[in-house]
C-alpha cells in the first residue's frame, strides 16, 4: 500500500485536534507544563463553576429519634452471594448449599445464608446510619421473620429509636437503631437493633473541598473556581 504521507491512528485526524498543551500553563520555577484543566474554557453552560458539598453521611447532631430512612437501592440476592458466603464461613449445613437436600425439606429449595441477608441489610444502612461511624457497638434483638431464597430482592429500613451523648468520648454520640428488610413483595423477612458510635459534626468538620476520607490538597479546590463554595452539608433542616 502506498504511503501518502498521512498518518492514519485509527481514523483520526491530528491535524483537528487541540494542541494538547493549549490548557496548560508553565510553572515558572520548572518551564514546565501545569496538569491541564480537563473542563475546557466555553465547554460547560455555566456561568460560574462552583464547588459543592455531596451526601457525606449524617453525624450524631443530625439524628432524630422517630426518623425512618429507607435506604436506596434494593439488592437482588443471587446463587453466587449464597455459596460465596457459605463457603468464605465454612457453614457447613447443607441447607444452603445442596439442592437435592434442600429440595426435600418444607422449603422445596435451598436457603439464603441468614448471615448474608443480616450482613446486606447492614451494609445498604450504612450511607445513612453508620458512614461516620467509628464503631459498632453491638447488634441486639436480630429475628428472622421470613427465608430468604434466591432471586429475592433485598429493601432494608432504619428508625432511629434512641440517641445519647457519650460518657467516655467528647468527640461521639451513640445512637441505636431498628434495622428492618424487607423482600420485594413486602414480607418483612429480618429486624434487629444496631447502636453505632456516630462522629459528631462539629468534631468530623466535613467541607466540599475535604469530605470525609479525603486529604487536604486533592482534587477541585476553592481557588479553581474562584472560592466559590457550597458548604451545604445535604442534610435535612432538623
Amino acid at each position: 500500500m502506498a504511503d501518502d504521507g498521512s498518518d492514519d491512528a485509527g481514523g483520526i485526524d491530528e491535524s483537528d485536534d487541540p494542541d494538547p498543551d493549549s490548557n496548560r500553563d508553565l510553572d515558572p520555577d520548572t518551564e514546565t507544563a501545569a496538569p491541564p484543566r480537563l473542563v475546557e474554557p466555553g465547554a460547560s453552560t455555566a456561568d460560574e463553576r462552583r464547588l459543592v458539598a455531596g451526601w457525606q453521611g449524617r453525624y450524631f447532631e443530625d439524628f432524630r429519634v422517630g426518623d425512618v430512612y429507607k435506604h436506596p437501592y434494593g439488592r437482588t440476592v443471587t446463587e453466587t452471594d449464597n455459596v460465596w458466603l457459605t463457603n468464605l464461613t465454612m457453614n457447613l449445613n447443607p441447607m444452603h448449599f445442596n439442592e437435592p437436600y434442600a429440595a426435600a425439606t418444607e422449603f422445596g429449595e435451598r436457603l439464603v445464608d441468614g448471615t448474608f441477608v443480616i450482613a446486606l441489610a447492614v451494609g445498604m444502612s450504612v450511607i445513612d446510619v453508620s458512614a461516620n461511624a467509628t464503631a459498632n457497638l453491638g447488634y441486639d434483638r436480630i429475628r428472622h421473620h421470613a427465608p430468604v431464597f434466591h432471586g429475592d430482592t433485598i429493601f432494608a429500613e432504619s428508625e432511629v429509636l434512641d440517641k445519647r451523648e457519650s460518657s467516655s468520648r467528647e468527640h461521639v454520640g451513640i445512637v441505636t437503631t431498628e434495622l428492618r428488610a424487607y423482600n420485594q413483595d413486602d414480607e418483612l423477612v429480618l429486624s434487629m437493633e444496631r447502636t453505632p458510635m456516630v462522629l459528631k459534626r462539629s468534631h468530623a468538620r466535613p467541607s466540599a473541598a475535604r469530605p470525609t476520607g479525603w486529604p487536604d490538597g486533592v482534587g477541585t479546590q476553592p481557588e479553581d473556581v474562584e472560592g466559590r463554595v457550597d458548604e451545604r452539608p445535604g442534610q435535612e433542616d432538623s
